[in-house]
């Protein structure tokens, strides 16, 4: 068994289980690089990230470079003397960075490659109706999620499953897939496998105001896939037009309803303490909303003490 001198890459929560599971199996972490700190909050002030904030409860030596390339981050990277280096939820590397350690660096990604390269693969996995999804670990190259496939594993999606919970299982595969793939490089038994050209390829872009906004003219499926893939974050949006005045708000949990009606695409209708919306080919029934300097609110707990207008519709 290869003895094994590891440098931990990633940011977000999602990265901090495959870190723990590191750690929990008994492997050395010599390093672990995240984002520097950044501002948050009203008084904005400066937050560390959740992998820094672990990597110190746990002793570990932490670097924060602003700049990849630099030669100080260099010089301190290779000070570090790691043979593998792994990668979870971090940006994208140079090659003087990926290429240093003798075993390679490896990333996991939350898709089945090469379906969903790209920042936002459990968003548009639901987005785009997926019934499966899953995690795969592949040695780093000079692009963006094409390198040679080291393992995966495939997890279904149910119907009424939300980002939330989906990101939440694949963190958990993810961090027993990292560790099996160390488990490969210590032993010498890693087989590796290029990518599958296809010509069928989804992309997962960043996601943007854009390709947020619900559009009440789709098809109900459309709309109500689009709201799960951004739920809890970021959220799904569009503007309410309420006694002639517009606002944005935020829709989180639906359900959806396919029925033939003659109601104008966007409508409001409220009955039963129940808010529905009505689209192409059916309607959205809304359970939490968020109003405009409001927190999310549930819709009955919304209808206590908020009245729509007789002619509200959402655009």
């Amino acid at each position: 068994m290869k003895d094994l001198r590891i440098v931990f890459m990633g940011t977000p929560d999602f990265a901090v289980n495959s870190l723990k599971a590191i750690l929990e199996t008994g492997y050395q972490v010599v390093g672990v690089i995240t984002a520097p700190d950044r501002p948050a909050g009203r008084g904005r002030k400066l937050k560390e990230s959740a992998v820094k904030v672990y990597a110190k409860s746990q002793g570990l030596k932490v670097l924060q470079p602003t700049n990849l390339k630099s030669e100080e981050f260099h010089k301190e990277l290779k000070d570090l003397d790691p043979n593998v280096q792994v990668v979870v939820a971090f940006r994208m590397l140079p090659k003087s960075v990926w290429d240093l350690p003798e075993y390679g660096t490896f990333n996991l990604h939350a898709s089945l490659l090469p379906q969903y390269r790209g920042a936002a693969p459990i968003n548009w996995a639901i987005i785009n109706g997926e019934t499966k999804t899953g995690v795969s670990t592949f040695f780093l190259d000079e692009k963006i999620d094409t390198g040679e496939i080291i393992f995966q594993k495939e997890l279904e999606i149910s119907e009424t499953e939300n980002v939330g919970s989906l990101h939440d299982r694949l963190m958990e595969t993810g961090a027993e897939l990292v560790v099996q793939t160390l488990n490969a490089i210590g032993s010498d038994e890693v087989m590796k496998e290029p990518q599958p050209i296809d010509s069928s390829l989804k992309s997962a872009p960043k996601l943007t105001r854009e390709n947020t906004k619900i559009d009440w003219n789709a098809p109900v499926d459309e709309i109500y896939n689009l709201i799960r893939g951004l739920d809890p974050y970021p959220g799904a949006w569009c503007f309410m037009e309420d006694t002639s005045e517009q606002v944005q708000v935020k829709i989180y949990e639906v359900d959806k309803i396919k029925q033939e009606h003659h109601l104008p695409n966007g409508t409001v209708i409220v009955n039963d303490k129940q808010i529905k919306v009505a689209a192409l080919d059916g309607h959205i029934i809304i359970h939490e909303i968020q109003l405009p300097g409001k927190r999310k609110m549930r819709s009955k707990e919304l209808l206590n003490g908020f009245n729509f207008a007789p002619d509200a519709k959402m655009l």
